[in-house]
């Protein structure tokens, strides 16, 4: 048995999340199931639900999020990235 819980997020991070990737929500890494613009998915079993934080959590309760440290390089990454210019 699992539990499908859906987390909004600032839309800013959306590059940042990906299906399969992780998500620490108040700490707690999970892996992420879907991605939509503004809001993604985990799946909580009994246990996580039972030994975090996350268990006690209501709808619209805050959490704290942090996406995936590799997520947060690759964009660093490509912003510091120049391209080579066109050929005239």
């Amino acid at each position: 048995d699992w539990l499908t819980v859906w987390f909004s997020y600032p839309a800013e991070f959306f590059d940042l999340m990906v299906v399969k990737g992780s998500a620490a929500v108040d700490g707690v890494s999970l892996t992420v199931v879907d991605v939509e613009p503004g809001r993604f998915s985990v799946m909580l079993i009994p246990h996580t639900l039972a030994l975090t934080t996350l268990g006690a959590k209501a709808v619209g309760d805050a959490v704290n999020l942090e996406f995936d440290l590799l997520a947060k390089h690759v964009r660093k990454l490509l912003q510091t990235m120049t391209l080579p210019a066109a050929p005239k």
